[in-house]
Parts: C-alpha cells; sequence; structure tokens
C-alpha cells in the first residue's frame, strides 16, 4: 500500500503526545487531512497512535459527555473531520450495551475516557438465508485510556458497560462518518437497517441531528441476555 497520504505531512504539525483533546484533534486533521483514514496502513498507525498517547482528562471532553436519563447511550459529535471522519464522545448508562451491529464499512477507533467497557467480538452469519446463532470470537474488557480498532473485515461487536453503579465515556472516531448500520439478532443472525444519530453541541445543550426515520441504534431492544445482566 502506497504511504502517500502520511509522508507529506510535517512533522511539527503533528502533536507527538497531545496533552489535552484540541492538541488531539489537530494532530488528528493532520495525519488524515481530507483523506480519511481510508486503506493506508500507516494512517491507521499513526491514528491509533495519537489515540493512544493522549491520557484522558474529564476538563476536556465533559462538555461532550451529554447523557439523557431513560436512553442506554448517548453519541454527541466532538469534530465532523470535513466530512472525511468525525469524532463522537459516548457515554454509557449503567448496565447498558449496543446491539450486535456492523460499521456501514467504516474504520472505528475506539478510546475509553472513563470507566469500563466490555467489548465481543462476532463472526458474521455464515448465510443471510440460514438463521443460526452468531459465534462469538472473543470477549475483552476495556480500561481507561485502552483503545481498539474496528473494521467489518474484522467482524460485527457489541459494546457494553457491566458497571451497575457508573457511566462510561469513551471516544470514537469514524471514517467515513456513516449514519446507518446494520444490527443483528444474536439468536438467529437476522439483520435489520438502523439509524446512528448523532447529537451536536448547540446553545448550550444538545440536540439529536438525524435525517433517518428508523429506530436509533441506541433504542433498539436488547437480547434477553442483556437485558438480564
Amino acid at each position: 500500500m502506497s504511504n502517500a497520504n502520511t509522508s507529506s505531512i510535517p512533522e511539527e504539525s503533528v502533536s507527538k503526545n497531545p496533552t489535552n483533546m484540541q492538541e488531539l484533534i489537530s494532530s488528528l486533521n493532520a495525519v488524515m487531512g481530507d483523506q480519511g483514514l481510508g486503506e493506508d496502513l500507516e494512517t491507521v498507525r499513526r491514528v491509533k497512535q495519537l489515540m493512544r498517547s493522549y491520557v484522558s482528562k474529564s476538563q476536556d471532553w465533559e462538555k461532550y459527555a451529554v447523557y439523557q436519563d431513560g436512553t442506554r447511550y448517548t453519541r454527541n459529535l466532538v469534530d465532523d473531520g470535513n466530512g472525511k471522519y468525525n469524532l463522537l464522545i459516548l457515554v454509557w448508562g449503567e448496565n447498558q450495551a449496543s446491539p450486535i451491529h456492523d460499521h456501514a464499512g467504516s474504520h472505528c477507533m475506539m478510546k475509553l475516557l472513563a470507566g469500563q467497557l466490555d467489548e465481543d467480538l462476532f463472526a458474521w452469519p455464515s448465510s443471510n438465508t440460514c438463521k443460526s446463532n452468531l459465534h462469538m470470537k472473543r470477549s475483552a474488557g476495556l480500561n481507561t485510556n485502552s483503545v481498539a480498532y474496528m473494521h467489518d473485515k474484522i467482524g460485527l461487536h457489541r459494546i457494553s458497560n457491566p458497571s451497575s453503579t457508573e457511566k462510561a465515556v469513551s471516544l470514537h472516531l469514524y471514517s467515513p462518518p456513516y449514519d446507518m448500520c446494520k444490527v443483528f439478532d444474536e439468536a438467529t443472525g437476522a439483520a435489520v437497517a438502523s439509524s446512528c444519530a448523532v447529537q451536536r453541541l448547540a446553545r448550550p445543550e444538545h440536540t439529536a441531528c438525524s435525517t433517518k426515520s428508523s429506530t436509533s441504534l441506541s433504542e433498539m431492544p436488547l437480547s434477553p441476555a442483556i437485558r438480564s445482566s
């Protein structure tokens, strides 16, 4: 693969170790430019390193960490990346989880800013017409400042907050951005389309922004296994 996307970036434009969220955003912009992540492995590596090197401080991101009671989690826009990627902060309620979902062909880089999260990785269903349980490939716990990478080539996943007493906060980079994905039934492998609503910082509150009328990813019903956890 060509490294043309990154070789021309002046080193001084990229903070080696971002000390705050704004430095991280500036460095991500410098690395990805108007290309986003794409298929360049060096760009993916540099973005992952930037996400790892930033040490979470709540004063950097608390204004974006808006949570609405009664929802499983919220998706709050931090930066729109000129349309080539977006950077979101997700706030996870206690004992809440996402459905099993894909990423619509997008690269996903996730950093845990506060709390704990679990990631369950699943293989894709073997056939769209054959109903069978989804196969879980692995399950891993994420602690504060951990970074994980996800793409449809790796599989499907589910993110959950195992704590019954504390919310969790995570930073997600999606390239390219997307507003629809598929969610999967663990027991049958059946998939349905779901809207991925993003909230934008308004004057001072956030307001929901979605161009789709289908059920939001964060509102999809949980499987019995998650509901009972």
